[in-house]
């Protein structure tokens, strides 16, 4: 998930991880390559390089030197220029942020590239330099003409393959909708000969759209329609926090949300400051009471909803049997129950995530589920509060349905491999959470990925 600034929530980075920056291998280039084989075995990540306003996508490059060779080659500048990097704050990891008090981190090398990108999916990049900026790239040539492939059945049982070109009407780019979008994928059809005696005849079957301005000949996949339905109402995550304080005091809660999510709802309404922060000013009361000045509501919790950008969601890299478990519904809701009481929530917290979700719940046959990491939360959604100490606990379930034939993928990540997981370590649970003389601040939260 992507990624967001600095975060309060006490998370840190494993310890084989760190010992890497703390010089716990002697042996650098083992060190250099093992990095490089756990990158090979990620999912590919994206590098934004921007320079004054011009912006080009590359692929992530997994060293510093690499880096800089990808950026200058784009940029091209003299010998003698000035040329440095630097990532601002908002797009870098988590770590990294908490490091630098500035708006950017400048990287100088390989330990400061690495701690850049460690826990993000994505990494901006911005060129400082004093050389020219580099010229816009030529557009790839239009598309007028592309083969077509299809499979004609002449009598029952014969079959052959009918290649031809399908040509543009009046050498419109194929390639490019009328914005200038990119159409990149596969086309699908199906060329039917209908025989009546002697006459053969050819229909065109698919997806019609019902739109006065497309004529009645134009069809696409109906796949691709479910497809692009189902992306374009992807489903936001329902967040509840409660802050509990050991005596009434004001406080300033900051959400920073990543600018791959919008936060779509938030109740009371919460002040948005720019920079994707939105403040809310409260005074906390020690039986859970918050009071909002703004709205002049005396609520106990914080409900907000986050949207990600859909083209960022995929199912099945979400949740998978290398990070998650599967169970039929009917003995989900137990699971949950006792996996929650484990992190450390009372019983009628408990009760009240199950009953508000439970519709949810049902509608699916088998449910695959997981609990996130603090990191991972704060590169999303990150909080601040304006007390200290402060104990973070943040529980997030992330969930979808699968299938009957698909819940046999999980074979090895069932119930009972489940039942012996350890979730608080995942989710950085603390028994100061349950110590009542300290500020803390509690966030369940619940996204089902559709």
């Amino acid at each position: 998930m992507l990624l967001s600034p600095a975060s309060t929530s006490a998370s840190l980075p494993s310890q084989s991880f760190w010992g890497k920056f703390k010089g716990k291998k002697s042996d650098k280039d083992s060190e250099y390559r093992d990095r490089q084989s756990q990158m090979a075995l990620a999912r590919q990540r994206l590098l934004t390089l921007a320079y004054d306003d011009m912006e080009t996508v590359r692929v992530l490059p997994p060293s510093y030197n690499d880096l800089e060779a990808v950026a200058r080659d784009w940029a091209k500048p003299p010998p003698d220029a000035i040329f440095s990097l630097r990532v601002p704050t908002e797009f870098a990891s988590l770590h990294a942020s908490r490091l630098v008090s500035g708006p950017y981190i400048y990287l100088t090398g390989e330990d400061s590239y690495q701690i850049a990108i460690m826990g993000v999916q994505g990494l901006r990049v911005e060129i400082v330099s004093d050389a020219p900026p580099p010229p816009d790239e030529p557009p790839p040539p239009p598309v007028t003409e592309m083969p077509a492939t299809f499979n004609l059945e002449l009598v029952p049982g014969q079959q052959i393959a009918l290649e031809t070109t399908v040509a543009s009407a009046d050498d419109v780019d194929m390639a490019r909708m009328e914005d200038g979008t990119v159409v990149d994928g596969l086309f699908w059809g199906k060329l039917v000969i209908v025989h009546a005696d002697n006459n053969h005849s050819v229909d065109f079957t698919g997806t019609r759209m019902n739109n006065p301005d497309i004529t009645p000949e134009f069809m696409f996949d109906s796949k691709v329609m479910s497809k692009l339905a189902s992306a374009s109402r992807a489903s936001p995550a329902k967040c509840h926090l409660v802050l509990l304080a050991p005596a009434q005091q004001y406080c300033d809660v900051i959400l920073t949300v990543n600018p791959l999510w919008n936060l779509s709802m938030a109740w009371p309404p919460a002040e948005n400051v720019g920079d994707h922060k939105h403040k809310y000013f409260l005074r906390v009361h020690p039986g859970g009471a918050l009071e909002h000045f703004e709205s002049e509501m005396v609520v106990t919790s914080l409900y907000y909803e986050a949207l990600p950008d859909p083209a960022m969601v995929d199912p099945n890299e979400f949740i998978a049997p290398r990070n998650g478990f599967a169970m039929p519904f009917r003995d989900f809701i137990t699971h949950l129950m006792n996996v929650l009481d484990q992190l450390g929530m009372s019983l009628h917290a408990r009760t009240n995530f199950i009953n508000n979700n439970l519709h949810a719940f049902s509608a699916h046959r088998n449910i695959a589920y997981r609990f996130l990491s603090p990191t991972k939360i704060a590169n999303a959604i990150d909080i601040s509060v304006t007390a200290d100490p402060c104990v973070f606990t943040r529980l997030f379930l992330i969930f979808r349905g699968i299938s009957d034939d698909d819940i046999g993928l999980f074979a090895g990540a069932g119930e009972k491999e489940a039942n012996t997981h350890n979730w608080r370590e995942i989710v950085g649970w603390s028994e100061n959470s349950k110590d009542t003389s300290l500020f803390r601040v509690l966030e369940t939260s619940i996204w089902e990925i559709t």
